[in-house]
């Protein structure tokens, strides 16, 4: 039996809300219970000595919810936080932060699978485009495309370096379906808008893949016969290998999904 006064009880629901549940001697909510909290938010799960603790289920008035682990009335441990806009993020939680490895599903159905630092992509992880079925592969920093990573399509692949979510002018390879490797670099090329006879016009940037060298990848295919004349023009690929050669001009300002706090 609890020796919590009235007095105690109406002091408690102005400022924790309505509660049902378990108790300790010191007329602390502790064990399992249900709280409508004053927002109209609602949390059903275990309390300890007065706090969200352990395995619990909280739902927001704006529709969000989130089933997991809490500590001292965070978010902390493994749960699943599910967002109004249709979002979902399932893994680790840092004192109410995404913080180690999860799984965020953005509403346009992309994905992205790995580390977390205060609510940022951070550390090794892979994000996949839904509509286009490309990935990226490599390191991240606050959320940002960062150092080594690879762009993955589906008849080819990048390889090389990385920042604020775009490929640097530096060297790196393209790897093509047909098992070869194409080395070289992404140049960034600006282009004009507009009519010559306007006095403003827009530049736009765009990035060129300049091809370097073509080597084979696999002992199983044989090197084709211009090689060594023509590793730079890619002349002696045969047409369905033409097919799968990237643009010059590659669009890679697809930039990821941002995430719901």
């Amino acid at each position: 039996m609890s020796d919590i006064g009235s007095e105690d009880l109406e002091d408690e629901q102005t400022f924790h809300g309505e509660y049902e549940g378990e108790r300790n001697e010191a007329g602390e909510r502790h064990g399992a219970g249900r709280a409508v909290l004053p927002n109209g938010d609602i949390y059903q799960g275990m309390y300890e000595h007065g706090n969200r603790s352990g395995q619990g289920t909280y739902r927001f008035k704006n529709g969000a919810q989130y089933v997991g682990e809490f500590y001292m009335n965070l978010k902390h441990g493994q749960g699943v936080f599910y967002y109004p806009d249709g979002s979902k993020y399932d893994g680790s939680w840092v004192e109410d932060q995404r913080q180690g490895h999860g799984i965020y599903t953005y509403p346009n159905g992309d994905s992205y699978d790995g580390e977390w630092l205060r609510h940022q992509r951070h550390g090794q992880g892979v994000y996949t485009y839904h509509e286009t079925g490309s990935k990226y592969a490599g390191m991240w920093v606050m959320g940002k495309m960062e150092s080594v990573g690879e762009l993955i399509h589906l008849n080819h692949k990048y390889q090389g370096n990385f920042r604020n979510n775009k490929t640097l002018r530096s060297r790196g390879s393209m790897c093509l379906t047909l098992g070869c490797e194409q080395h070289g670099e992404y140049l960034r090329v600006d282009q004009d808008k507009g009519d010559a006879e306007e006095e403003a016009h827009v530049t736009t940037t765009v990035l060129k893949w300049k091809p370097k060298a073509l080597t084979c990848l696999s002992a199983c295919v044989s090197d084709p016969p211009c090689l060594k004349d023509n590793v730079s023009s890619g002349q002696c690929l045969s047409e369905e290998g033409k097919a799968q050669t990237p643009l010059e001009e590659q669009d890679m300002r697809q930039d990821p999904a941002p995430e719901t706090s």
